[in-house]
């Protein structure tokens, strides 16, 4: 389990030398290992399997709300870009006609303990059909006493009436994205939002029940720069937010179409890049945060935190969370849930995830059924990068393996590492140390069996 560090030297070579290409593993294997051979019958045959199961795992819900007015030229989520303020009524009766397709297969009596509606926009939304949504999703599935109920919101689609709603419905964390607060960095993604909009969304959700608020910010960005993120940074502190999450921006264009609207030659260099990322987590760290992993921060007292500490943090599609050993159970275009030994992801395409569901059969485009190795694999990279330490006498017992002859090859490419002070690598244990921390997918790397053709493309690790 994690233990809290003092701020690192974070050395620039040693950053540069470590910033490539790599999966961000909010699962493994990853979403390009996904195969359109898997169906939407398997995804019913593993709810059912885990359904049955003695004690069958608690219910985590995933809901994706696409819509957004105006394109943020940063954005690498699947989103539907439109000014018409009908379509959400549609795509709400898709989500009720999935929502009862997938209901009956599982027990009435599994409760949900968690629920996310991420986007897209999900306040693209009106206040009125947020309340329905939550209502219809409530009169399907039992939710647990504490259940924790989170939503994403945009500041600018954001009004006092959208967080009354979410107030009564029991709505307790609100995540906010900012990005950056500079004009000029602003102008150049497209995304115009001032600090007064964001503060008035943050302090109405707080008046409305949110007890928890984490708000987005992205390094990279064009036009950004060490000394504009310094002000950036001031400004944000001020609004205390429980969670933060520092996201190193990437640029894609050949994959994401919109990112051809940002100039290249606008992007900070690579040393400007590293210089505010340093920065960046110097302050936040000094400023009493947690360094919880994989550019997310929260403060000591946060449940992130507590989780860390106990050993019960998890990884999910949505990133960090605190309720591990769910069921993750996604609706909406493109989402993908998490069961047992499957991953199944929805349609990307809109009018092929609602034609799916229109003749009454599940939305999977494509997915993938683990096999030893990879739930073998998984576990590993999730302990690493939660608990930022492996315990292997547990792995040996848990999956019957010799660790030091399974992963032979995997310790070889550790020893680099391990000279470079990024972590210890002992006969019982392998301990992240705190320069490693910030490098942890470069370390989770060394596990993944899928990496070595090198196909596909990732953001850089730093």
């Amino acid at each position: 389990m994690a233990t809290a560090f003092s701020v690192p030297e974070l050395d620039f070579e040693l950053l540069s030398r470590y910033g490539v290409a790599g999966p961000r593993y909010t699962s493994y294997p990853t979403a390009p290992q996904f195969t359109e051979a898997f169906t939407g019958a398997d995804l019913l045959q593993e709810i059912h399997r885990s359904d049955r199961l003695d004690n069958p795992p608690p219910l985590s819900l995933y809901f994706h709300l696409p819509f957004c007015e105006s394109v943020c030229f940063y954005c690498g989520c699947n989103v539907t870009f439109t000014a018409d303020r009908s379509r959400p009524a549609a795509y709400l009766k898709t989500l009720y006609r999935e929502m009862d397709l997938l209901r009956p297969q599982l027990s009435a009596n599994r409760e949900v303990v968690q629920l996310h509606w991420g986007g897209g926009t999900p306040t693209f939304f009106a206040p009125q059909e947020l309340g329905e949504l939550i209502a219809a999703i409530k009169e399907r599935f039992l939710f647990s006493a504490d259940s924790e109920l989170g939503i994403e919101v945009d500041p600018r689609e954001t009004n006092a009436e959208h967080l009354k709603v979410l107030g009564k419905a029991g709505f307790n964390r609100l995540s906010v994205g900012i990005q950056d607060f500079d004009d000029d960095v602003q102008r150049a993604v497209n995304r115009i939002q001032s600090e007064e909009q964001t503060r008035a969304v943050i302090e109405e959700g707080r008046a409305n029940g949110m007890r928890s608020v984490s708000v987005d910010l992205m390094y990279g960005l064009p036009k950004q720069s060490r000394a504009s993120f310094v002000r950036t940074l001031d400004r944000v502190l001020a609004l205390a937010p429980d969670r933060l999450a520092l996201f190193n921006f990437a640029y894609l264009p050949e994959m994401i179409r919109h990112q051809k609207a940002i100039k290249p030659e606008e992007l900070p260099s690579p040393q400007e890049k590293l210089a505010i990322f340093r920065y960046a987590v110097e302050r936040l760290l000094g400023e009493g945060y947690v360094y919880i992993g994989m550019d997310h921060f929260a403060k000591a007292d946060d449940d992130l935190c507590r989780a860390q500490r106990e050993g019960n943090l998890y990884r999910n599609f949505q990133g960090y969370s605190t309720h591990a050993g769910c069921d993750l159970l996604a609706f909406g275009v493109s989402s993908i849930s998490s069961l047992g030994r499957v991953y199944a992801q929805n349609h990307k395409n809109i009018h092929q995830y609602t034609d799916a569901i229109n003749a009454a059969k599940p939305a999977t485009a494509r997915g993938l059924l683990l096999n030893d190795d990879d739930l073998l694999r998984r576990e590993i990279i999730m302990r690493l990068m939660c608990d930022f330490e492996l315990d292997i006498g547990k792995v040996e017992t848990q999956f019957g393996i010799k660790f030091a002859e399974y992963f032979a090859s995997s310790l070889t490419s550790l020893e680099d590492m391990q000279r470079d002070g990024l972590l210890t690598v002992g006969s019982d244990k392998i301990v992240v140390l705190p320069t490693g921390r910030f490098l942890i997918r470069n370390i989770a790397m060394c596990f993944d069996a899928y990496l070595k053709a090198g196909q596909n493309r990732f953001s850089k690790t730093v």
